[in-house]
């Protein structure tokens, strides 16, 4: 049986997979583990703008309260706000109510510890198995019940946060957002406002069911319509729970995570403010990144698929960046996790600094042509379908082919029920056809269906 929790949580379609009746035991489990070291824990929890959310916060606020547990309800804010304000609050812990940037239907929860960091393998694995065990058998009563309280201060202080991360003031600089419909629609633009820029913003109107929808990080194109139409210097497109951040130029073009951490580490490199002169990536980064890094003297540590596995890399080693090619990167020195406004914040600092446009600092990382095949397959048949021989052997033949020219990465995602292909070379149409041929066997025996984003 597959660990109830993933690479980022538990995740599912909300009312279904991901029932009130399961959050609620979440919210129980959760409590009940903390409450091992602390007999009243506080846990801040928020939410993106997902319909679901009220459903499954109430379930989840009932779990928790039910442990003893006392609750500070942030309402909707951006994932990496909790990181930050379990630690300004000194709370014991926080979750998320998001599926960051999956489809509205989806929902999902997240733990954070009280250092705003997210929980670790083992924690999750006790959670899971107090549910699957039954272990709470005695609940408080009476005055020993937890209690729910609105934390108010929550959007202010994460608001002043980020403004306080750098010192710079962006006046004369007309920045585009696409906020997702998401969790950064009533931050981002305020943010960006204060510090001195003037702002541009679509998809700022969520709706509960328009969150991600044709817009966001995933939903680059979004973004560019846009910024032709507003003529913008940048543009920054966030995910439903803003941890993430793709960017465009002022031509309009992609800027994405892997770019934009090679930018900030050669300027952090150049300031010596680049800890121990190391980039932290995923395996999943373009090799044209990991090598303009090496030239320039910045060492690569590359750890698994997964912003976690990114920053226990940082933590144990003393490192201060790292991210993904998805848009995830983490800023060690002023948050702990990823944070798509503060990473937009940092790249913009960048680029006032150096006096150049985002186009131009974007050439200075050569990207191999990389082509990211998404197969789904019914949750079911995932295990088998990863392992099949026959893909397999098609894996082997098109590295054999590819040589020292390029690579292949094939793996099952850890958020989505889906197998990911994704292939990297000196030609675009070869690594495309070369990625269909391995993808075969999924879509023939498997009933897969390909669902590139």
């Amino acid at each position: 049986m597959s660990r109830m929790f993933g690479t980022d949580g538990v995740r599912g379609v909300a009312n279904d997979a991901l029932s009130c009746e399961l959050a609620m035991q979440i919210g129980l489990a959760g409590a009940y583990v903390l409450s091992k070291n602390e007999k009243h824990p506080r846990i801040i929890i928020g939410t993106d703008t997902r319909k679901s959310k009220d459903m499954l916060k109430c379930a989840l606020e009932a779990g928790i309260c039910s442990a003893g547990g006392c609750v500070l309800d942030a309402g909707v804010i951006p994932t990496p706000a909790l990181a930050y304000l379990t630690r300004k609050y000194n709370a014991n812990a926080a979750v998320m109510i998001s599926a960051s940037h999956n489809p509205m239907q989806d929902n999902g929860i997240k733990w954070f510890d009280n250092c705003g960091y997210k929980i670790s393998n083992e924690i999750e694995d006790e959670i899971e198995a107090v549910i699957k065990q039954g272990c709470v058998t005695e609940r408080p009563l009476g005055g020993e019940i937890g209690t729910i309280t609105e934390l108010k201060s929550a959007k202010e202080d994460y608001i002043s946060f980020l403004c306080s991360a750098c010192d710079g003031d962006f006046s004369g600089v007309h920045v585009a957002l696409d906020c997702a419909n998401g969790a950064s629609s009533e931050f981002a633009p305020e943010v960006f406002r204060r510090l001195g820029a003037r702002v541009s913003v679509t998809s700022n109107e969520p709706d509960g069911c328009n969150i991600n929808a044709s817009c966001g990080s995933t939903h680059i194109e979004n973004l560019t319509e846009f910024m032709k139409d507003k003529g913008a210097d940048v543009g920054f497109a966030f995910d439903g729970d803003a941890d993430r951040l793709i960017a465009a130029d002022e031509n309009g073009n992609e800027v994405n995570g892997d770019t934009i951490m090679g930018i900030c580490a050669l300027a952090m490199y150049a300031q010596g403010k680049l800890k121990k002169d190391t980039l932290v990536i995923t395996v999943m980064s373009n090799l044209g990144l990991k090598k303009r890094m090496q030239e320039a003297g910045i060492k690569v540590e590359e750890t698994a698929v997964g912003d976690k596995y990114v920053l226990q890399c940082i933590r144990e080693n003393g490192y201060n960046l790292g991210g993904e090619q998805s848009g995830h990167i983490i800023f060690f020195d002023h948050n702990t996790s990823g944070d798509g406004m503060l990473s937009a914040i940092m790249l913009l600092d960048t680029l006032m600094q150096s006096g150049k446009k985002l186009s131009h600092l974007a050439a200075g990382i050569p990207i191999l042509p990389q082509h990211l095949l998404n197969v789904q397959v019914d949750r079911a048949l995932m295990e088998t379908a990863k392992k099949d021989g026959d893909m397999q052997k098609r894996i082997e033949t098109v590295k054999e082919q590819l040589g020292d020219s390029g690579r292949v990465l094939v793996r099952a995602s850890g958020t989505e029920p889906l197998i990911r292909i994704m292939l990297e070379g000196a030609d675009r149409e070869d690594i495309k056809a070369k990625a269909q041929y391995i993808a075969e066997p999924l879509l023939k025996k498997y009933d897969g269906v390909c669902r590139n984003k």
